[in-house]
Order: C-alpha cells, then structure tokens, then sequence
C-alpha cells in the first residue's frame, strides 16, 4: 500500500495525503471497534495485535486510510458534481469489491449482522467526513490553501 501512496501522491501533497490518512485512522478506529466489539464483522484472522483488539489493523489503519488519501488529495473540486459524486463511487466501490473479494476467497472477514451495502454506506459517509474536515483544515480558496502547514 505505501507503494501506492508513493506512486500517486505528488510530493507537493505529501502533507494533505497525510492529514487525510491520520483523519481517516480516526473514524476508522472508533467505528471499526464499534462494530468488531458488538460482533456486527469479524476477523478470524490478524496479522498485528491480535490479542490488543479484535479488529483488522490492517484493514483499518492501513488500507482505508491509503484510500482516504487518494481520494482526498485527487478530488475533483473544480468539476462538474456528477464528477464528485462518481469519484465517491469510484473510491468507495474498490474497498467494498475488495471487502467481497476477501469475504467470499478467504477466511480474513466473516459478516455476522453486516452486508455489503452497510460497508458501501459507512465507507461513503467516512469518505465525506474526512473531505469535509479536509476542507475545513485547508480552507480551500480558488484550489490553494490558506493555511500552510
């Protein structure tokens, strides 16, 4: 995944790929232990912390995020709204493809009260919130920051 960031992050958005990251690590731990602890998902099987919590560290604090990144520092912001809306979907569809993909060829994630299309709602609405706090960190005014890190 680091290798995708390095591949398609611009060195001059190095820092706002990185606050979308660690904003996204934030919505992603609280809601990810939200439905891990009520076991809404469950995975069987962690690489790191298995004993820290039951929830997909890497799952959770790499692959989404890296995502979140892309999405956010490769958005459309001067196009047209259809532009906007199919880059929510663009983004969002690769994460649940690869949630189905890993749910039904391997034993990594089992659904117990969950489908598809609650993971399609809530990637969607964490994607939102961490462009609206994007926004809000860099008040964007004609595509260039006001507040320079």
């Amino acid at each position: 995944m680091s290798f995708i960031l390095y591949k398609f992050v611009p060195r001059n958005k190095f820092r706002e790929a990185q606050l979308a990251f660690l904003f996204k690590q934030v919505i992603t731990w609280i809601f990810g232990l939200i439905v891990v602890e009520n076991g809404i998902i469950k995975y069987p099987h962690r690489l790191f912390f298995k004993k820290a919590n039951k929830a997909s560290f890497t799952f959770e604090f790499f692959i989404l995020p890296s995502f979140c990144s892309l999405f956010n520092i490769h958005y459309p912001e001067q196009k047209h709204q259809i532009f906007k809306v199919l880059h929510y979907v663009f983004y969002t569809s690769i994460i649940v493809i690869l949630e189905i993909y890993a749910i039904k060829s391997t034993n990594l994630i089992k659904y117990k009260k969950w489908t598809w299309y609650w993971s399609y709602i809530t990637i969607t609405i964490s994607y939102y919130l961490s462009r609206l706090y994007y926004r809000w960190f860099f008040r964007y005014n004609n595509n260039q920051p006001i507040m320079k890190i």
